[in-house]
């Protein structure tokens, strides 16, 4: 596709973002799309982004479940770019109305205290690497209507991500079995979903171990400091204004949202 073809592209979610309204899967208008040609497009999203005083803090992991990979026809989990104005401090209300359809995750992030920029990074280079973990709520959002998405559909909206809430601990990796860690969904007290790590490419571990040897394949590798969410652990919920929400991570943190 032609450089004219991206910007096209890149302007209608763009547009669609800022007015909060859904548009027709891109993948429907152009189905000549590439997951190449998806990564291209999000770079001139998140660019704007940038142009506008935004600042990278890390990355988020999609699409880390077998099962979602099955159902968008897919075999590799995607990324997309973390902004700082995307946190939002665990117990502060979710403004739903600049959001077109929320649904929020309760995931593993991680904080690294060194360049991942080695070539051929090793497994274990990634775990000596991590500075701690913590419990985050991640809240998406598709600007493509009814969540009627492909896998290039949400590459190219910087992989759906809208906020994320981190929670008000922090904890060492030393020790830990990921896959076992555990996270309770519930709405209004009543219990709407629940997963442990090991739905998440196997473990939260290797899902960033995938995303710091992608990045290093593309010269963007992930620095000193940045955040790595690692996919969901659990079915992600949709937010309903009024409605609360609590995520309960095991033996770890409980992370409290209200969606207005």
């Amino acid at each position: 596709m032609s450089s004219s073809h991206y910007r096209e592209i890149a302007e209608s979610i763009l547009q669609g973002r800022k007015t909060a309204t859904a548009i027709a899967p891109v993948s429907a208008d152009f189905p000549q799309l590439s997951i190449d040609d998806a990564y291209q497009i999000q770079s001139i999203v998140n660019q704007r982004r940038l142009d506008e005083g935004g600042r990278v803090v890390g990355y988020k992991i999609g699409l880390t479940s077998e099962a979602v990979q099955q159902q968008l026809g897919v075999d590799q989990p995607d990324y997309g770019v973390l902004f700082a104005d995307m946190e939002v401090l665990s117990g502060e209300s979710v403004d739903c109305s600049g959001l077109i359809a929320p649904k929020a995750e309760g995931e593993i992030g991680f904080c690294f205290k060194e360049d991942l920029d080695k070539d051929n990074l090793t497994f274990m280079e990634l775990l000596s690497a991590i500075d701690y973990f913590f419990p985050v709520i991640e809240i998406v959002d598709s600007v493509v209507a009814d969540w009627k998405i492909g896998i290039v559909d949400t590459i190219a909206d910087n992989a759906s991500s809208a906020l994320y809430m981190p929670g008000k601990r922090i904890f060492s990796p030393q020790g830990v079995d990921f896959e076992a860690l555990a996270v309770a969904i519930h709405s209004n007290n009543e219990c709407v979903a629940s997963g442990r790590g090991s739905a998440c490419l196997g473990s939260p571990l290797l899902s960033a171990y995938w995303l710091a040897k992608k990045l290093i394949e593309l010269s963007t590798p992930i620095r000193k400091g940045q955040i790595v969410l690692s996919g969901a652990l659990a079915p992600m919920v949709s937010l309903i204004p009024g409605q609360q929400y609590s995520f309960r991570f095991e033996g770890l943190d409980e992370i409290s949202l209200k969606a207005e």
